[in-house]
């Protein structure tokens, strides 16, 4: 694993972390619900704004450390449809924070290889936003490290929903078939098309449920759970949680490969014999 003076210096509870992690299991998506920003600020008696601005501090750390670690995508949910719920004075804070990411950031995705990608119902967002996403996109093409994608207006619902109109829509057209229409074949017309699916996500704050975050995606992804509130996320909470993920037995539904000790013993016990 290289850049690891970058990641952690010697002696840190960091570093302790990181020589730990296995460089060949790390995960090659890891997606991110970032939550807690409104009740960081609470407890600090500030407004939620505050709270996002300082979740912003969160995001720049965990995307550097995550390039650095090299890994190949990372998705964060920033803005789902059920956010356009909130105060009115929230969502255009929230949107005015992302233009002024975008705009301060951009250079630094370029000099660090990091490719941008927006996904989600990104036309129903204000033309100046949707201008600071296309900027993002285009200035980051030729990149070739991690992607950085960034969830916004996004509903795993309606992803899912907008594939399948998509799917009526070629079938009534004559261009799709219904033997086509597989796993690959849906996997290619989601937002996420092109990228593996997740293999860690993870969640701030103490809440334990999905939110309707990339519901095809997540289908065998490891969940990781954990209290800290969004704004206080960082290297080595992400370090945690992949040292977490890296003691769990991945098996997508199949069993570990039995010795032959084990395969007689389980044999005899189900009285099975082989060829019946």
């Amino acid at each position: 694993m290289r850049h690891l003076d970058e990641i952690a210096a010697p002696g840190t509870p960091e570093r302790a972390l990181l020589d730990r992690i296995d460089p060949a299991r790390l995960p090659a998506h890891v997606a991110i619900i970032m939550d807690g920003n409104g009740r960081w600020a609470r407890a600090r008696k500030l407004p939620r704004v505050e709270g996002h601005r300082a979740g912003i501090r969160a995001v720049r750390e965990t995307i550097e450390t995550i390039a650095r670690l090299e890994i190949p995508v990372v998705t964060l949910y920033a803005f789902s449809t059920e956010n356009w719920k909130r105060p009115r004075y929230e969502v255009l804070t929230l949107m005015a924070l992302l233009k002024e990411y975008m705009r301060k950031e951009l250079d630094t995705f370029v000099t660090n290889n990091l490719r941008f990608r927006p996904i989600g119902r990104l036309h129903e967002l204000e033309a100046s936003v949707r201008r600071e996403l296309a900027r993002g996109v285009e200035a980051t093409s030729g990149c070739t490290g991690t992607v950085v994608q960034i969830a916004l207006n996004y509903s795993g619902r309606q992803e899912i929903t907008d594939m399948v109109r998509e799917a009526v829509r070629l079938a009534r057209a004559g261009e799709l078939e219904p033997g086509q229409v597989d796993e690959p074949w849906i996997g290619d017309h989601l937002g996420t098309a092109g990228l593996p699916d997740p293999d860690l996500l993870i969640r701030t704050s103490g809440e334990e449920r999905i939110s309707n975050f990339l519901l095809w995606q997540l289908a065998y992804s490891e969940i990781y759970f954990t209290p800290v509130l969004w704004p206080d996320f960082g290297t080595r909470q992400l370090l945690e949680a992949i040292v977490d993920y890296q003691q769990r037995e991945r098996r997508f539904g199949g069993l570990p490969e039995m010795t032959e000790e084990e395969e007689n013993l389980f044999l005899s016990a189900g009285d099975v014999r082989a060829g019946t």
